[in-house]
């Protein structure tokens, strides 16, 4: 007998619905999985098997074969065995067919047929309310990602009795009954949910800390930070256009205390960028673990020992590197001349189209990469040039240190500010700066008139604007261009760095609310391409 089951699995980062046919015949006993499986997908047979056993269903002695299909896609995780067991026990005969219709099952199995989380849970649930399926049978720990789909029913379950029982509708008003001796950690029991299976209004406890942590956590205020108003109006420029941002100064200047504040000043996640930040984490296996969406902006700061696979992602079924898990947020690279010039090369690619293209032999992957970058790092290998009283690196020790940057990513750094040691008088100083809500204030207001700019071309920010768009929405006056024909020709500048020079201006006039580009917003953009020390 035949039977099918609606499945679900992550291609890069796109998901796709997966149809789960079993077949069940006389014939020499077996149990085969076609349709391009990897090696987890291929070891789901054991765990099946002995699951079913476990809970009270041998299995005959017949032929199994079980389709993945479409076919041509490859197929990774542990997400297949729950459908599997489910499609065995409709071809058996013990389930009725019209029991798993518009139904997605996903979910990892025990080999006492406990139910386990499973990554990506959340992008293939909106996949598969767009594909109109109206329930989704899920692992209790992954039932939340769920329900933050609109349009489809999410049903948590712990273990395989319980899904069957979901399945066939049963009415039963007692606690969940749980194949091991405890619930999983985080996991929800009969008492958290109502009689039709959906959860309660009641969150485990580990849930609610997890969403104290991402939502109510303080940030780290600009209002610490002693001095340094120039490098923090440069923060504040970068962060309202969300431009590319380099620090360049001694060490404890605060480069790297001002770096970490940016996110402060940034404006929450938007609800469809919040789902799609969430899904990548969710790809990872990061999302579950934290127990709620992300609300807040990613900020990362790998080690500089980081591999360049890890960095933009790799593996046989290529995984999301650190870029895109910085997705729509900030990738701090702090002692940038430390990291490997190779590794910092592979940035070039990303920072220019906003998204990493990874081949394979079973295709190609595209990971969205659309991140702020900030770097950090000292003028010279012991950090105090030019001042030569302290400085004791010399002129071929300060060029080979500066040249583990390459020019090309000098170049696409929007704003590059110098950081320099912070007065006593700055420390002792009664604090009366402004706080980082106030500076928020203002680039929200910045990125407002963006949004309203480009609303319907589908550019979010300033930085977002290719050399067409510069033309378009940064046009100069007569005085403006003439003042900037003269830069360009005393900086050298190369196109790509006279647009970056505009993108950045306009950035500067969004912050001033004028809706023309002037000189002022020209100089002080200009001021920010200031690439001395690196010559």
């Amino acid at each position: 007998m035949l039977s099918t089951i609606t499945s679900g699995t992550i291609y890069g980062i796109r998901s796709c619905l997966i149809q789960v046919e079993v077949d069940v015949s006389q014939g020499l006993p077996c149990f085969q999985i076609v349709g391009l499986p990897g090696s987890e997908v291929r070891e789901a047979r054991e765990r099946v098997k002995v699951a079913l056993r476990n809970v009270g269903v041998s299995l005959p002695s017949v032929c199994i074969n079980v389709n993945l299909s479409p076919a041509d896609i490859p197929k990774s995780g542990t997400m297949f065995d729950l459908p599997v067991a489910v499609g065995i026990m409709t071809a058996l005969s013990k389930l009725p067919q019209e029991a798993t219709r518009d139904t997605l099952l996903l979910g990892e199995l025990g080999l006492s047929g406990e139910v386990k989380s499973v990554r990506g849970v959340l992008p293939i649930v909106r996949e598969a309310a767009l594909g109109g399926i109206r329930r989704c049978i899920l692992p209790m720990d992954n039932a939340w990602e769920g329900e933050m789909v609109t349009g489809v029913e999410s049903i948590g379950v712990s273990n395989l009795e319980e899904t069957i029982r979901r399945l066939i509708g049963a009415n039963n008003k007692t606690d969940v009954i749980i194949c091991r001796s405890s619930a999983p950690t985080g996991a929800v029991t009969g008492s958290d949910r109502t009689p039709d299976g959906k959860l309660s209004g009641r969150t485990p406890p580990d849930r609610k800390e997890s969403n104290r942590k991402e939502s109510d956590r303080t940030p780290e205020d600009f209002a610490d930070i002693c001095g340094q108003e120039s490098a923090k109006r440069a923060a504040e420029v970068a962060a309202a256009g969300f431009h590319n941002l380099l620090l360049v100064g001694p060490p404890g200047s605060g480069k790297t205390m001002l770096a970490r504040r940016i996110p402060a000043i940034l404006p929450p996640l938007s609800a469809q960028e919040s789902l799609e930040v969430s899904s990548i984490y969710s790809i990872s296996g990061l999302l579950q673990s934290a127990g709620c969406l992300k609300t807040q902006r990613p900020f990362l700061n790998p080690h500089h020992t980081i591999t360049g696979k890890a960095l933009i992602g790799g593996g046989r079924i290529p995984m999301p590197g650190v870029i895109s898990l910085a997705h729509r947020g900030v990738l701090f690279l702090d002692e940038l001349p430390e990291f490997k010039r190779e590794t910092l090369d592979i940035l070039r690619q990303p920072l220019e189209d906003r998204q990493v293209q990874i081949a394979r032999s079973t295709g190609t992957y595209v990971y969205p990469a659309d991140f702020m970058l900030v770097g950090a790092m000292n003028p010279c290998p012991c950090g105090y040039y030019p001042d030569m009283n302290r400085c004791r690196c010399t002129p071929y020790e300060i060029r080979r240190y500066l040249r583990r940057v390459s020019g090309p990513i000098l170049d696409r750094m929007d704003i590059c500010v110098e950081v320099q040691p912070v007065p006593f008088a700055d420390i002792v100083a009664e604090r009366s700066v402004e706080s980082s809500a106030v500076i928020r204030e203002r680039v929200m207001r910045a990125r407002q008139i963006q949004a309203d700019r480009f609303a319907g071309t589908g550019i979010c920010f300033n930085a977002d604007m290719n050399a067409a768009d510069v033309e378009r929405f940064c046009s100069l006056g007569a005085a403006e261009r003439k003042f900037m024909a003269k830069i360009y020709a005393a900086m050298q500048l190369s196109a790509r760095g006279c647009h970056r020079v505009l993108k950045v201006a306009r950035t500067i006039a969004d912050l001033a609310g004028t809706e023309r580009i002037g000189e002022e917003h020209l100089a002080e953009a200009v001021c920010y391409r200031n690439m001395e020390v690196f010559k």
